[in-house]
């Protein structure tokens, strides 16, 4: 079969270097042991050094062409290729509710929906790896007071450990993308109970970052509806700094402070 045409419309960039693929595929020997989820195969270029590890693996694969290309040129993969949405899928049903690791070339415009999901369903996946954009892999990995610092580095560092691994060149893709990319992994950092409603956690670290050049005094007020706090709540100390200024564990606590204060039913 004929190789499989790069779709704009997936954000399709297939990797040619082979050292560079295996070497992604190996950042998976990290979390010995466990099954392996590798999210957008396309022609296999990483599974083809996934599948001698020994793992149980599967692969999900929404490009009917790509799912057609591993069924020919992978045959004994062929009851493991998953033709599905992974943003769609119930992924307590891939490995019967066993934990598993993630994986893949990500595609860069939906990494960040991918690493959301990771989130909903942190208990099923204590490490994940892979390729995506150099932005996105330095804005999760980034430490508070950085201008890269924001909702996807709070919310991920909030239960994983990140790791940015190294960077690729854009000359090693069909097509070559117009950004630099770069291999992460992340772990789970032995966080069972974040100390605050995780929700309500997730919604002010949003809310906050929305208006991130203003202080926490002024950028928190969409989170109430009717009356305001007053001065004992707006007046304290961390209400002076900007969000990026705030490690997890004070995110955390302006949770709780949040939580509050807030009405029931707000």
């Amino acid at each position: 079969m004929k190789t499989v045409r790069p779709k704009k419309n997936l954000g399709q960039h297939f990797l040619t270097d082979l050292n560079i693929a295996k070497a992604i595929a190996d950042t998976v020997d990290a979390c010995p042991g466990l099954p392996v989820l590798e999210v957008g195969p396309g022609m296999g270029v990483l599974t083809q050094f996934l599948m001698p590890k020994g793992r149980e693996l599967k692969v999900v694969e929404i490009d009917k062409e790509s799912v057609a290309y591993l069924n020919e040129n992978y045959p004994e993969l062929r009851q493991s290729i998953v033709g599905e949405d992974f943003l769609r899928m119930d992924l307590n049903s891939l490995f019967n509710g066993r934990k598993f690791v993630l994986t893949g070339n990500y595609p860069y415009d939906i990494s960040s929906q991918i690493f959301f999901k990771m989130l909903d369903n942190k208990e099923l996946i204590p490490c994940c790896t892979g390729m995506i954009q150099r932005e996105v892999a330095l804005r999760m990995a980034s430490a508070p007071g950085s201008k890269a610092y924001g909702i996807l580095s709070v919310l991920l560092q909030a239960w994983y450990d990140v790791e940015y691994l190294f960077t690729v060149d854009e000359n090693v893709f069909n097509p070559p993308p117009k950004v630099k990319s770069a291999v992460i992994r992340m772990t789970r950092n032995g966080v069972d109970d974040l100390g605050c409603d995780w929700a309500l956690f997730r919604k002010v670290v949003k809310t906050v970052f929305n208006q991130r050049r203003k202080m926490l005094r002024s950028s928190l007020k969409p989170l109430f509806q009717g009356d305001l706090p007053g001065d004992d709540f707006f007046g304290q100390d961390i209400m002076a700094k900007r969000p990026e200024q705030l490690a997890i564990s004070q995110f955390v606590e302006l949770t709780n402070m949040v939580g509050q204060k807030l009405k029931p039913g707000d």
